[in-house]
């Protein structure tokens, strides 16, 4: 991968950091509950590796299983779910709520890999992983290749998910220590909105390099 392809999988990452849906307002919550910047701190770590784990799984079997013959299709419909998941975020008026607020690490990250997966969080990178050239081209269909094939895109969304959770860090602690959760409430614009506007941009992207 170039330089270019890591540094937006970076910014992708910083995007998902900033995202209050992705964590870090649920860990701002948390240390406010039990008036403790330790409590904040320590809740990141296992929303980093739930988000981690939901982008992984994407961006590993994309790596591991493209091929020339196989990258059309892969690209096709990867574009139509993001266009699709994207415009179903933009038009529901459902919101995810919280969960009960004392939770194990282990269920903590369990819960962020299910947001990531909800909110599409591995799908938006499926336009930076298609653009890159296809290892092996001319040996298609080598099944015993596909968990090497994996690792560049487990580099890819670990890369990711170390922005996510340095911009989530920041957020955190700036929210906690300056803001406070009722601020939020009261001034932070629909970061639900812009991220489903993402996801439909993507998928055309996506669509569009496809043709």
């Amino acid at each position: 991968m170039t330089a270019a392809t890591w540094l937006t999988l970076a910014g992708l990452g910083a995007f998902h950091g900033l995202n209050p849906a992705m964590g870090w307002l649920f860990a701002v919550a948390r240390g406010l509950q039990e008036r403790s910047r330790r409590v904040l701190l320590a809740s990141l770590p296992p929303i980093a590796l739930g988000h981690l784990a939901s982008v992984g799984v994407v961006a590993a079997l994309v790596t591991a299983t493209r091929s020339v013959a196989a990258s059309t299709a892969v690209a096709v419909t990867g574009g139509v779910l993001l266009v699709g998941f994207g415009l179903w975020r933009l038009l529901s008026r459902r919101h995810f709520r919280w969960a009960g607020m004392r939770l194990s690490n282990a269920q903590l990250a369990g819960w962020s890999f299910l947001m990531s997966s909800a909110h599409g969080a591995g799908l938006m990178l499926l336009p930076v992983l298609l653009a890159e050239p296809v290892a092996g081209a001319g040996h298609t269909g080598h099944l015993a290749a596909a968990p090497a094939g994996a690792l560049p895109g487990l580099a890819a969304a670990g890369v990711h998910t170390v922005a996510m959770f340095g911009v989530a860090l920041a957020a955190a602690v700036t929210v906690y220590e300056v803001l406070g959760v009722g601020v939020l409430r009261r001034a932070w614009f629909n970061v639900d909105r812009l991220w489903a506007g993402v996801l439909v941009a993507a998928g055309v992207v996506t669509l569009v390099a496809a043709a």
